[in-house]
């Protein structure tokens, strides 16, 4: 079964028997639907539609129907494979039907409740911060008029409101973090790195649950961090990055100018960039990738930043912490073995870095 969601409507779209239905994106509609779905090995598939989706997604979850979220670039490129131009929400959910019959595997399950609970905070502190930068944009542009005092106490209480908004939702996100020991044990991983905040820290996890649990190269495209080739023949185009999970992306940018003069590794890493003349933005993108790979490392083995001292692999001319314990192809240490992976992963990041020209 494949939804097209709207607003107020669900276009449904039964695949094999081809069966079609309208429901109203409404509580009695989400019942319908379970019914519908009802059948054993049934799948309920939809694209993302800004948060259009999540009423019907925890329904169908609570009712124990196995759903998932398809990323809606993906089905408008299947379109265009198609030569489908029409586009009408009929249309949609018989594309998303054929989709996922192309591929089964494509999509995301819907997240636990308490990440849901901690993505809705952070999401609600982002609007707020944003909300507060604008109201001091504005102070700074009343300070231009002919009568600058005449706001000063509107705004004064203003930001006042927002800074006691933004500190309750910096403890209901702690309280979060802190009632969960799984969460909190990410967290606190998270936070050993250099360069990683709380802020930073809760955006991961909320943003990218899945961390700890891809290889370094998935986490770093997932957080659309990995430059995509642009070449044809003899023509190598510039490389460039975009898509994919654009919050996570913007706060990892942060946590980057941090990490990139604080953290003794990314810092050796950066500066090495520099020295080669590369431009800040190569040199930033490049280093939040290398930081998305650290943490995702880190979480897979739980494994604080300051307890990776029990090993140190020489990397592009700074030390890359490794516990020879937590891998057991090198349980016993081999220095040859060790010196072979790391030459391999330099080459493969090198080339990485390469790609950015």
């Amino acid at each position: 079964m494949c939804i097209d969601v709207s607003r107020d409507w669900l276009d449904i779209y039964c695949q094999p028997e081809g069966k079609r239905a309208r429901l109203p994106n409404k509580v009695e509609g989400h019942k319908q639907v379970a019914q519908l779905a009802c059948e054993p090995g049934a799948l309920a598939c939809f694209e993302a539609t800004g948060g259009q989706e999540w009423r019907l997604w925890s329904a169908l979850d609570a009712a124990g129907i196995a759903t998932r979220q398809l990323p809606p670039t993906q089905i408008k490129a299947f379109a265009a494979s198609r030569g489908t131009r029409a586009k009408t929400d009929r249309i949609d959910a018989e594309l998303i039907a054929r989709f996922m019959a192309f591929r089964p595997v494509a999509g995301r399950v819907l997240p636990h409740e308490k990440i849901r609970h901690l993505r809705a905070l952070t999401s609600k502190r982002k609007q707020l911060v944003e909300t507060r930068k604008r109201l001091l944009a504005q102070i700074k542009a009343h300070g231009k008029l002919e009568s600058p005092d005449m706001f000063d106490v509107m705004d004064a209480e203003l930001k006042d409101l927002l800074d006691r908004q933004i500190a309750e939702l910096n403890v209901r996100i702690e309280q979060t973090m802190a009632s969960d020991d799984d969460l909190a044990a990410i967290a606190g991983v998270l936070r050993s790195v250099p360069g990683i905040g709380p802020v930073d820290s809760t955006m991961l996890i909320a943003e990218m649950p899945e961390l700890g649990q891809l290889s370094g190269e998935q986490a770093a495209v997932l957080a659309g961090l990995a430059p995509n080739a642009q070449d044809s023949g003899s023509m190598s185009g510039k490389r460039a990055i975009g898509g994919r999970r654009r919050q996570l992306r913007h706060v990892m940018f942060q946590a980057t100018l941090v990490a990139s003069h604080h953290n003794p590794i990314l810092k050796t890493f950066a500066d090495r960039l520099r020295a080669a003349g590369k431009p800040h933005e190569v040199v930033i993108t490049a280093v939040a990738r290398k930081l998305v790979t650290i943490a995702n490392a880190l979480c897979k083995n739980r494994q604080k930043w300051a307890d990776q001292a029990t090993g140190q692999i020489q990397f592009l001319g700074g030390l890359w912490p490794y516990n020879c314990q937590s891998d057991p192809e090198y349980h016993q240490c081999d220095i040859l073995s060790i010196r072979r992976t790391t030459i391999s992963f330099s080459d493969s990041l090198k080339r990485s870095i390469r790609s950015m020209n």
